[in-house]
């Protein structure tokens, strides 16, 4: 199988570390613009650094993410492996290679009370899953262990296919799967999030594991200001979870780092025109929002899950027990 060249001349830098490693991987398939490589992992299990963060620790399955939506802030991951084109990061995937037998050997890190992570700079259940079968492969050895809090987020409805191992994993262990829906309507969903299922089938996968026994709620992240951000939007959104059975919805604005901003603001020029002076001096200063406008968008979203009967639920499992719950807007940047 042909494999991605190394830098050749002598004149350039020698790649290292996990440039090196992605350099070497070997290219499994193609399809609709998007490459498989197999890529060599030297552990799968992450510790967070730096800021402090609800998880101790986190898990991707792959490097790279096909459903390419346009907000995406973990495009940066790809610059590591000398990747400097955003879009690289929804076409060019990696498969991490051995990773239940890696894990397996990890895990005795984890002490109690650490919570696991499971898709924070990439969809576990992305399309390449349902191929390669890394993430069900890591669960399967969850399963095998207990005393473990593990919360998972995914766009995808691929999720149901594994309510078998989920519920294994959650007999001995506590376990949370958190759906993101950034929108209720459609077609913006499409231009959002061009790859990722219809975000009435993401309520389905809400209900099926929620009615399978499997603790699973909404993550309304990022909301994007003068599109996604009205009240009867949020309020359709947070009514629909608490239909779907929902244990909990939380929302967290955007935030653009630069290899996002890359991506994001043609795209607004492009589909949202009138928007784009706003964005621009929202974000002039920084990455983040003003925190005026997390603190009006916190202060809805508690009182439409009052509202609509999700608050004492959305206490018991969200503020600790699932991997965004109550980050900021600079530990979200992190994922």
């Amino acid at each position: 199988m042909a494999s991605l060249p190394l830098l050749p001349s002598s004149d350039k830098p020698q790649l290292v570390g996990i440039a090196r490693l992605a350099a070497a991987g070997e290219s499994l398939r193609e399809g609709h613009d998007v490459e498989y490589f197999t890529l060599t992992a030297r552990s799968l299990l992450n510790r967070c650094t730096g800021v402090r963060m609800p998880f101790t620790w986190t898990i991707n399955p792959y490097r790279g993410c096909e459903f390419a939506c346009k907000y995406c802030y973990a495009r940066y991951t790809h610059e590591f492996m000398e990747m400097r084109d955003g879009v690289d990061f929804e076409r060019k995937i990696y498969v991490k290679q051995y990773a239940a037998g890696l894990l397996r050997g990890e895990l005795r890190k984890v002490k109690a009370g650490e919570e696991i992570a499971i898709g924070t700079a990439t969809d576990p259940y992305q399309p390449a899953e349902k191929r390669y079968e890394i993430t069900r492969a890591i669960l399967e050895e969850l399963s095998l262990h207990t005393g473990l809090e593990i919360g998972i987020v995914t766009k995808s409805t691929l999720v149901v296919r594994d309510i078998d191992v989920l519920r294994r994993v959650a007999a001995g262990n506590k376990l949370f799967v958190n759906v993101t829906i950034t929108t209720l309507k459609t077609e913006l969903a499409r231009i959002l999030e061009p790859r990722a299922p219809r975000p009435d089938l993401r309520l389905d996968a809400v209900r099926k594991l929620n009615e399978a026994g499997v603790a699973a709620g909404v993550i309304c992240a990022p909301v994007l200001p003068g599109i996604t951000d009205s009240t009867a939007d949020l309020e359709a959104l947070v009514e629909a979870t608490a239909q779907a059975h929902g244990k909990y919805i939380f929302a967290n604005p955007l935030f653009l780092k630069p290899c996002s901003a890359a991506v994001f603001l043609p795209f607004l020029e492009k589909e949202f025109p009138h928007l784009v002076k706003s964005y621009r001096d929202r974000f002039a200063s920084g990455a983040f929002v003003a925190k005026s406008y997390r603190r009006r968008i916190s202060d809805l979203m508690a009182k439409l899950r009052q509202k609509h009967g999700i608050v004492n639920a959305y206490e018991r499992y969200a503020v600790k027990s699932h991997p965004a719950a109550g980050a900021s807007a600079e530990q979200m940047a992190l994922f």
